[in-house]
């Protein structure tokens, strides 16, 4: 079967262009530009039988159709040559049952999405394998292009880096200095990408990052690009295969610069529209207090929307005061009965520690999430038997001071909720049994 898939406008223009194109809006309005499938061809296959070829190339070692991204090819990005795709075998994440931090809150049937546990420790490999993949097309056409480059808050750098090194391509990564933490900073350093540390916000740097990519000899990997939504989408897709094709109640996603918002949403659409599923979830889309430009705007029922100057957070990845999604998450939010809510830096840290006080080892982002969720249970929003999907965006070990500022006790302030800090004792086995035996009985 002959799958296509090609750039058109979001802003409902009639332009279209190539996804070889070095493109990312539209000439004509300057709209934002999203991946368009010709869904004819997809529908000759039933749902029955995408079904049952996903479950047959899924995590199996057939290059590259194990990866969860190249294993739905026809839905992601069929013209890409096999032999240039850069997989890492992406995807495949597991899905936690957060059971213990469920009863806690009162809820039967919560999950966390586990994303972080992928190669480079975030979600942004899944997007990021399709559009490396595509400027390796691009440049076995072409020799136009030199490198790829993007602006980060750390984990889409660290994607790019990783992904561009297994290619052999160039990377050139623009991170504000100070903002990123010493485990992200290093990743791209130690794949070779060329990296930047400037002296401003991501927002400064996505400036300048845009202005390059008016050049047609760099190539712009952030989310203003397309293709990788279309990588992030296959998170819904995924999901759904791991519940026996069953859509859950409620999917909650940490927002930023808003690309997952809609790429989730475009992937519960597309199976929709396919017939492999037969509803929608709600989506909650959730912001850090001090970087929350699309709470703000869903406080006015989305008829405004105003950039901010993001303040410094926890959550470093989301701290975007001016996301480069926010017409396309607003869509998914309306069409998908959504809802945005945000979350303090109290609240986010909380949220953390305590769900990794039942087996997971949270990113802030996640906490964010956390937090959100546990507003919503107790606003009864979300009701107890209610199947509820948390996104971890990135893994909590690439965010060690944050969790060592927690469990540390700031001189003059109150400990933080769930605090544990580690007992300096004697090394006498009376004195160890006898701080056991208090803290067992406590």
């Amino acid at each position: 079967m002959n799958y296509d898939a090609w750039f058109q406008c979001s802003e409902g223009c009639d332009e279209t262009y190539p996804l070889t194109e070095v493109i990312y809006r539209c000439k004509n309005c300057n709209g934002l530009l999203e991946v368009q499938h010709d869904m004819d061809p997809l529908r000759h296959r039933s749902p029955a039988d995408w079904k049952a070829l996903f479950e047959h190339r899924y995590r199996r070692t057939q290059y590259p159709y194990g990866s969860g991204v190249w294993g739905k090819k026809e839905f992601v990005c069929p013209k890409i040559d096999d032999d240039n795709i850069i997989s890492m075998y992406e995807g495949g994440t597991n899905l936690f049952w957060a059971e213990r931090f469920g009863n806690q809150l009162g809820l039967n049937d919560l999950w966390i999405k586990q994303c972080g546990n992928s190669h480079t420790g975030s979600f942004k490999d899944l997007g990021m394998t399709v559009l490396v993949s595509m400027v390796k097309q691009i440049m076995a056409e072409s020799e136009d292009l030199r490198a790829v480059m993007c602006a980060s808050t750390g984990d889409t750098s660290a994607a790019l880096a990783a992904y561009a090194s297994a290619a052999g391509i160039p990377a050139i990564i623009l991170l504000p200095k100070a903002k990123v933490t010493r485990e992200q900073l290093i990743q791209p350093i130690a794949n070779g990408a060329l990296t930047l540390s400037l002296e401003t916000d991501f927002d400064g740097c996505m400036e300048i990052v845009q202005k390059l990519s008016d050049r047609k000899d760099f190539y712009l990997a952030n989310s203003i690009n397309s293709l990788r939504i279309e990588g992030q989408k296959t998170i819904s897709i995924e999901i759904v295969q791991q519940f026996d094709w069953e859509v859950p109640d409620w999917i909650i996603i940490p927002g930023g610069n808003l690309g997952n918002v809609s790429a989730l949403g475009l992937g519960f659409l597309m199976m929709l529209e396919l017939g492999i599923i037969d509803k929608l979830p709600r989506i909650a889309c959730a912001q850090a207090e001090r970087a929350n430009p699309l709470y703000r705007s869903y406080q006015t029922e989305f008829t405004e929307f105003h950039a901010i100057t993001a303040q410094p957070t926890q959550a470093t990845a989301i701290q975007i005061g001016n996301p480069v999604s926010i017409h396309r998450a607003i869509r998914t939010l309306r069409r998908f009965d959504g809802i945005v809510d945000q979350a303090t830096e109290e609240e986010l840290a909380d949220a953390a520690a305590r769900a990794d006080r039942t087996g997971l080892f949270n990113c802030p982002h996640t906490g964010v999430a956390l937090a959100v969720l546990t507003k919503m249970v107790d606003r009864k929003q979300i009701h107890p038997d209610d199947r509820v999907i948390v996104i971890s965006t990135a893994s909590g070990l690439k965010f060690p001071d944050f969790k060592v500022a927690y469990h540390n006790v700031t001189p003059g302030g109150p400990p933080p909720r769930y605090l544990n800090t580690p007992l300096e004792l004697e090394a006498d086995y009376e004195t160890v049994l006898k701080q056991i035996s208090m803290h067992l009985d406590t």
